[in-house]
């Protein structure tokens, strides 16, 4: 039965998730594709593997499954009969079904959708796909857009060698006609002792043949979802449970980018877009779908194809000319984390350049090395067998309460493993700049992450400068993070800053996840409040100093959130715009995120900011320290899990009771932060406190020099006998977030403005004066100011 979703005629910013998570579940996908520059297209195909909803049963009613089974039971037992078989019989009875077999990636053609039956393969128009709802088959809904998809058709796992294996621990033999079923139950059960054996049943099973005489599934496409039936189902418990959809890419679709490298080369990634990868392959985007993956891709061999896998994959090179690269994950993950970059990328290393530290064999003895600005980092290896790093305090320890898989806390390499394995890519002409300011910087915040958070949840980290079009600073997902080249302007705190950002997020977005897409803070809050945190362990600062630090950062945090909100929609500064239906789908699984498509959104800040002032909220009923050791002990409970902003300030409050007796309590947080637009009351009033810090005083010393000097070189001002030079003002040079602060104060604020007017142009004394003073600021273009402000 085809939900009622499935028609939905969504709001205008809302983005319609169409997926029917409830009725059946994608638990892994297999993608074979293949990059075509030429034609800025991706072909190829993906095969579903399946599992019944908790919700199918609502969708079939006894009788249904007792028909099904009945029908089921008159067919030929094909499945068990072709598995009996031996190897060259199953070869002859193969190559009588040619059609139904798995072409190479990128090879179906189009003569093989033309030839197929109407009424069981294309996409049929609208109204001939709504007269077959009468039929009440079951349908299969997918999230897609953009995609030209060619075929469907079910897989004959039953044919894969070596499957019944699978059978051998079965205390009742499969029913009739349901051998392929129990199969991929059991494939699907097994544990993550036997994740390899796993997968390479799944790949085996991805190029698998249909099964006899079976045609290929009907589908029809709108403009958000695909939606699949098998004629005469009507139970997802009988609809097929592997699936390979044929299909293609389209130049224009919204989760794919194709443009050109700094370099001018070819080049295509994922946009992390606000309709994630449905434009990328037919997938379940609500997040509540987890599901593993594997992937293989074919490029033109000049190029680097970087995903999202645990695999640091080598290329293999074909005959064809192309490349072959191979990536597979074990974490469940929804399908929006799915990243994908092709182009010509060079890996950057690290070189024992004077001042640079670099750890190698032969100087491995020490704890700490110098940087080329005469900091202090920690001395830390970033080779792939590093493990030498001792255990965090307090450990890892702990049963694990996510789903079966692979997971690193259980592992005492894993625990002891600061710096995990990690390569920086970036085009040719970014290779210095990038070898010079974030492969250095790389060990060190990933070292700083490891002592806040403990274990990190992925294996290694691939970092790739992306082109010059990317629509924001960083984008983080498993095993990679994009950073924009803006990253490499000015100064070291802000490629370290965004590093640390980024890598946070490996805990907070990735590893724990939001369960609903409006709670965004979640993810981009927590972010933003560690970034600092991290940042300030690689500068080994002092405990004042971070102090200093954070309150001028919440400063300068607090002016963009303040102008922010006082231009926007008050709708959109709602951090749960759900509110207590946070977390609610309907029958089928189908939901939508609110404003998910407002192009207003991604430009806003208001999830980073408002969410990092509600933890440093947080923070000061239970202290800094306490407040760190109890975001690690939340990622201990919570990795691998989804989770709503409940979940986390249920568990905060229980963990420290007298934050309740303090008065302090979920609904009024709803109320103050989360709830509401604007800006809440203790956010006032603290950043008046911010206002009174040593930094900030030194700043405004600074603009006194800078009025004083304006004043005295005023049109009309004469200078008295015996008065100094200006040009004798001693301008004090200051770090990048003074200087950020006191651009703003004197540039934004208008403090200057009135005084620069009245400097005559040929005062050559004020330009030098000015000429030399920026000389003593960090050297920032407009551009650069720009991004920091926005970024902070």
């Amino acid at each position: 039965m085809q939900s009622n979703e499935a028609n939905l005629d969504p709001n205008k910013d809302d983005l319609p998730l169409r997926a029917n998570t409830n009725h059946m579940l994608v638990k892994h996908y297999v993608l074979d594709l293949e990059v075509h520059f030429d034609r800025k297209t991706i072909s190829g195909n993906i095969v579903l593997f399946l599992e019944p909803g908790k919700g199918a049963l609502a969708e079939s009613s006894d009788a249904d499954l007792e028909l099904g089974k009945a029908e089921l039971e008159e067919i030929p037992e094909a499945d068990p009969s072709y598995t009996s078989l031996s190897s060259s019989e199953q070869s002859n009875l193969e190559a009588q079904h040619q059609f139904c077999l798995s072409e190479p990636a990128g090879s179906q053609t189009a003569a093989t959708v033309e030839n197929s039956d109407d009424k069981q393969v294309g996409e049929h128009d609208t109204e001939s796909w709504e007269e077959e709802d009468t039929c009440k088959d079951f349908t299969l809904v997918l999230d897609c857009c953009d995609l030209t998809v060619l075929k469907v058709e079910e897989v004959d796992v039953a044919s894969v060698p070596g499957m019944k294996v699978l059978l051998n621990d079965c205390e009742q033999p499969p029913q009739a006609g349901r051998l392929s079923f129990t199969l991929v139950e059991r494939l699907l059960a097994l544990s993550s002792a036997r994740w390899q054996e796993q997968h390479d049943f799944y790949r085996q099973c991805s190029t698998a043949p249909c099964p006899r005489g079976a045609a290929p599934l009907s589908f029809h496409t709108d403009s958000w979802s695909l939606q699949l039936r098998k004629r005469g189902l009507h139970s997802p418990y009988d609809f097929p449970r592997v699936l390979r959809i044929w299909y293609e890419t389209q130049p224009a679709g919204a989760s794919v980018r194709w443009t050109r490298t700094q370099d001018g080369r070819c080049c295509v990634y994922t946009m992390g877009s606000p309709i994630n990868n449905r434009a990328l392959f037919p997938c379940q985007e609500p997040p509540v779908a987890m599901s593993t993956w594997q992937a293989t891709v074919r490029a033109p061999s000049e190029n680097t194809a970087l995903l999202s896998g645990e695999n640091q994959a080598v290329p293999v090179q074909e005959d064809s000319g192309l490349s072959r690269w191979t990536y597979y994950v074990t974490m469940p993950m929804p399908a929006s984390t799915f990243t994908l970059a092709v182009g010509q990328w060079q890996e950057a290393w690290v070189k024992p350049l004077t001042g640079v530290h670099v750890l190698t064999e032969a100087n491995n003895s020490g704890s700490e090395a110098s940087t080329s600005d005469g900091s202090s980092l920690d001395k830390v290896d970033h080779r792939a067998d590093q493990s030498s790093q001792g255990a965090p305090a307090g450990g890892d320890e702990g049963n694990c309460s996510h789903m079966d898989y692979p997971c690193r806390y259980t592992l005492d390499q894993a625990r002891r493993e600061a710096v995990i394995p990690h390569r920086v890519f970036s085009p040719a002409s970014l290779l210095q700049q990038v070898e010079a300011k974030v492969l250095p910087l790389l060990p060190a915040c990933l070292a700083a992450a490891h002592s806040v958070l403990g274990v990190h949840p992925f294996s290694h980290l691939d970092v790739l400068i992306v082109p010059s079009g990317f629509s924001s600073l960083g984008m983080a997902s498993p095993h990679i993070a994009f950073l924009s080249q803006s990253v490499l302007a000015g100064p070291r705190d802000l490629s370290g800053a965004r590093l640390c950002h980024e890598i946070a997020h490996a805990w907070f977005g990735l590893a724990i996840g939001a369960r609903d897409w409006t709670e965004e803070w979640i993810s981009e809050g927590f972010a933003t409040f560690l970034e600092d945190v991290l940042w300030a362990k690689v500068q080994k600062l002092s405990q004042g100093e971070e102090e200093e630090r954070l309150h001028l950062r919440a400063l300068l945090r607090w002016r963009r959130l303040h102008d922010e909100l006082q231009n926007s929609e008050q709708e959109l500064q709602i951090l749960r715009p759900h509110k207590e239906s946070t977390g609610v789908v309907s029958e089928s699984g189908a939901s939508t995120v609110k404003h998910g498509l407002n192009p207003d959104k991604p430009f806003m800040q208001v999830h980073y900011l408002k969410g990092y002032f509600l933890l440093k909220f947080l923070a000061g009923f239970t202290g800094h320290e306490q407040f760190l050791a109890f975001l690690r002990l939340f990622v201990r409970t919570y990795h691998g899990q989804l989770v709503l902003s409940q979940d986390f300030l249920q568990m905060l409050l229980d963990h420290f009771p007298d934050m309740k007796r303090r008065g302090l309590s979920l609904r009024g947080i709803y109320a103050d932060w989360l709830d509401a637009p604007g800006i809440p009351k203790w956010l006032w009033e603290e950043s008046a406190a911010w206002l009174q810090t040593p930094l900030v005083a030194e700043v405004q010393q600074e603009v006194t020099k800078w009025i004083h000097f304006m004043r005295s070189h005023r049109k009309g001002a004469k200078r008295k006998r015996g008065e100094p030079s200006s040009l004798k003002v001693n301008f004090k040079e200051v770090s990048v977030l003074l200087f950020i602060y006191l651009f703003i104060y004197l540039f934004i604020d208008n403090t200057l403005t009135a005084h620069l007017q009245h400097i005559p142009s040929t005062d050559t004394d004020t330009l030098s004066v000015l000429t030399v003073a920026s000389r003593t600021l960090p050297r920032l273009t407009v551009n650069s100011l720009s991004r920091c402000e926005s970024y902070i």
